[in-house]
């Protein structure tokens, strides 16, 4: 049967990753994080898949921590240089980066807006089953834009109070 890719997304901080491997039910898993790879290899469906990638630079596989949810595996992954300025891509080759890895939307953050935007919300990852159903939403759902992010007061007043 031949190997699929597996479908990953990235975030970042400034002094970690955020990698998902969007994949659901994995079974037969085997991870291997290194200070300058992530190798991955499991079932889902049926359907073998893998990834093999170097990352753009250093990590630190010993403090990072990653838990395989029921529809997707979650890693935090903490970079080498912890106060270092945002990486422009996750991967060392550009050409699979872009094959391969699709920005995380939900996660990502302008390495201008970090301070505001906070860390990773890692509480998935501390041995709790994380985004259960009937759970209620999680933190930060709003997001920039939404609902639990407006600050209503301050837009009406640089609107001038119209409306």
């Amino acid at each position: 049967m031949p190997t699929n890719t597996a479908p990953v997304k990235w975030a970042q901080r400034s002094d970690s990753l955020y990698v998902t491997i969007s994949l659901p039910d994995v079974k037969d898993e085997t991870i291997t994080l290194t200070d300058a790879k992530l190798v991955f290899t499991g079932k889902s469906n049926d359907n073998e898949y893998a990834c093999d990638f170097e990352f753009f630079k250093g990590c630190k596989a010993e403090t990072s921590t990653y838990k395989v949810l029921p529809r997707s595996i979650q890693m935090h992954i903490m970079k080498a240089e912890e106060e270092e300025e945002f990486w422009p891509r996750l991967l060392k080759d550009k050409a699979a980066e872009k094959n391969q890895v699709k920005v995380d939307w939900d996660k990502y953050v302008d390495e201008d807006e970090e301070e505001e935007a906070g860390g990773f919300d890692t509480s998935g990852l501390e041995g709790g089953q994380g985004m259960m159903p009937g759970m209620g939403g999680m933190p930060g759902m709003g997001g920039p834009g939404g609902p639990g992010g407006m600050d209503m007061e301050a837009l009406m007043a640089q609107m001038g109070g119209m409306g």
